[in-house]
């Protein structure tokens, strides 16, 4: 097992001792170890986009930011291949929280996310994906159009 020495301010150390105690763990190493391996994970993730997703964008702006909404809404119009659906929460008088249902390439959905939460005014900005693996070629329609399925990733 390595050993190494962090510092941190009386302020985050507080918050931090918070977070273990929220969490469960019982000490500090434990909630290191799991934080590193979610940056890991979510490292990885990042490195190959690849396949297709399901993904939730959320984040939250100031809907007084100038023209704001109209380019948030021209981006999922310009994505609409995208984007499944959105839903808009008035948080106060200032601020909405978005969140948008994705599914296509994974590549595609980042891309799209990441041009979306840098818009200047989004702040808060989160995406969540879930993999999806093909499932199976099949018809439906009276004209036999194959289509896939896609079911999340096991």
């Amino acid at each position: 097992m390595e050993r190494f020495t962090i510092s941190l301010d009386e302020a985050l150390a507080k918050q931090f001792d918070q977070l273990i105690a929220a969490r469960g763990y019982s000490n500090r190493s434990e909630a290191v170890r799991d934080l590193i391996r979610g940056a890991i994970e979510s490292d990885r993730q990042r490195e190959t986009p690849s396949g297709h997703c399901v993904g939730n964008l959320s984040y939250v702006y100031n809907h007084h930011e100038r023209e704001l909404a109209e380019r948030l809404t021209g981006l999922q119009h310009d994505h609409h291949d995208l984007t499944v659906a959105a839903m808009h929460s008035h948080l106060d008088h200032d601020n909405c929280l978005e969140s948008v249902i994705l599914k296509g390439s994974t590549a595609d959905v980042r891309q799209f996310a990441d041009a979306l939460m840098a818009e200047r005014g989004v702040r808060h900005g989160k995406l969540n994906l879930i993999a999806l693996e093909a499932e199976h070629h099949h018809a439906h329609d009276e004209h036999g159009e194959a289509h896939v399925h896609y079911r999340p990733a096991r």
